[in-house]
């Protein structure tokens, strides 16, 4: 019999639990809150909807980024965590906030010198109204992401001591300003996609400066001293980067496929659009489970890997997953039976509501068998410091399965939006494949962040 997995004097009893459970219910408040939020935009009319989706699809670019440099900077801190040195950790929490501050103030800059000619270039001829809708949505937006990107990266940390509590609350309180905002702007003020922005940069703000106020606590493992002086080590810069810059890379690639993806889409008709629509909708309520198990992932398995405990972090990856599996077997179970109902809601035609309750269910199906592997697996590589190898198959698979197949099974061989799942499905399968390969064969084991 093999023997049980030592994991003793890596983390106090409850300590998944304190970890995962707030995660989840702030995952579900974003998500629930967030389609509150866009009913009430809606109510600005169809060219002000128009071009605050604009934005929001150039901007899901840069969020990828923050979020890379925020999982880099977590996988350090961890295991400096893991290693019982918070003297380290907390340096690395100074470096990651320095530099998301420094590359979201560039991005800021850039974007306030030639927002209405980077919408041109990137969109191609826009009507006034629009435009001018999403002129004046993006300049708030823009002045947003400095503080969105230092609260992605103080969250993160927060997560790497295992107080996910915190960012629940201050992610809640976000949330209430943002869509109390948008009531009183639009609805009382009339100011339109303009008070859309504007309710969305102090949400942000406030965000930002909470986290901050919170990590500048020196009771806290993880915490930041001098918060306002500029202190630059770059070895600690290297190990961050080592992790963010490909997974940066991989984000950024794959929000682009998916835009390819949606332009094919697109092409089959409205029924498809709004089938996709709702099918990307329910599938991401669906996927909160693996969602939130992956970025608990990176506290857990970084933190076993900082202890030298490779031993501890299949164990943890093994039970990880399970957990994952048993909770997609309940949401999508739970999925599967209500989509016909919760597809009615959204007063579809025939046509649509037959594509989404048919597309809905197989991938519910393939989300309960393939996901977790393809998906959460590949976080505990990152966590290791096996980023550039994740980085790698995402890419290659994302291209030749979720593009170039999509247009072959979608478009030249007529299956529509059912040949773009399917064609998605294989992307996860051999993602599963190559990611399950390489953790049976322990090269992350080799792999040195810190």
């Amino acid at each position: 019999m093999k023997p049980k997995t030592d994991t003793s004097g890596l983390f106090e009893k409850g300590f998944l639990k304190a970890l995962i459970i707030p995660l989840l219910i702030e995952q579900i408040l974003t998500l629930t809150i967030g389609m509150a939020d866009t009913i009430m935009v809606a109510n600005v009319g169809e060219s002000a909807v128009s071009g605050i989706s604009l934005v929001d699809s150039l901007s899901n670019l840069f969020i990828q980024l923050f979020a890379a440099f925020a999982t880099g900077g977590a996988v350090v801190a961890s295991q400096y965590m893991g290693r019982r040195d918070r003297t380290s950790a907390s340096m690395a929490a100074k470096q990651l906030i320095l530099i998301t501050a420094l590359f979201s103030g560039i991005i800021t800059a850039v974007g306030l010198i030639f927002n209405r000619g980077i919408l041109s270039m990137i969109f191609g001829h826009i009507e006034e109204d629009v435009m001018r809708y999403a002129l004046e949505y993006f300049i708030f937006i823009l002045c947003s992401y400095p503080f969105l990107a230092i609260t992605n990266s103080c969250n993160a940390l927060c997560r790497s001591m295992g107080k996910s509590r915190i960012t629940m609350i201050v992610s809640f309180v976000m949330n209430i300003i943002n869509i109390s905002g948008n009531a009183i702007l639009i609805f009382i003020f009339h100011l339109g996609s303009m008070g859309a922005g504007i309710a969305s940069l102090a949400s942000r703000v406030v965000g930002a400066v909470i986290m901050l106020t919170v990590l500048s606590d020196r009771r806290l493992d993880i915490h930041i001293e001098k918060l306002f002086t500029i202190q630059v080590i770059p070895p600690m810069i290297k190990r961050i980067l080592r992790i963010g810059l490909p997974s940066g890379i991989e984000n950024s690639m794959f929000h682009i496929g998916k835009i390819l993806v949606q332009s094919l889409i697109a092409s089959f008709g409205t029924a498809s659009i709004a089938a996709n629509a709702v099918v990307n909708n329910i599938n991401g309520f669906a996927n909160l489970p693996g969602a939130v198990i992956g970025m608990a992932s990176i506290t857990v398995i970084g933190q076993c890997i900082g202890a030298g405990r490779h031993d501890a972090a299949r164990y943890y990856a093994k039970r990880l997953l399970l957990m994952v599996y048993l909770m997609f077997l309940f949401s999508c179970t739970f999925f599967y039976l209500t989509t016909p109902f919760l597809s009615s809601l959204y007063n579809l035609s025939e046509e649509a509501m037959r594509l989404s309750i048919i597309n809905n269910r197989f991938l519910l199906v393939c989300t309960l068998l393939i996901w977790p592997i393809s998906f959460t697996l590949p976080n505990f590589l990152r966590a290791a410091g096996d980023a550039r190898y994740t980085m790698s198959v995402s890419m290659l698979s994302m291209w030749l399965f979720r593009v170039i197949l999509s247009n072959v099974l979608g478009a030249l061989l007529g299956l529509g939006l059912l040949g773009v799942n399917i064609s998605m499905v294989i992307d996860w399968c051999f993602r599963s494949l190559c990611f399950s390969v390489r953790w049976k064969k322990g090269k992350w084991m080799t792999k040195r962040v810190i």
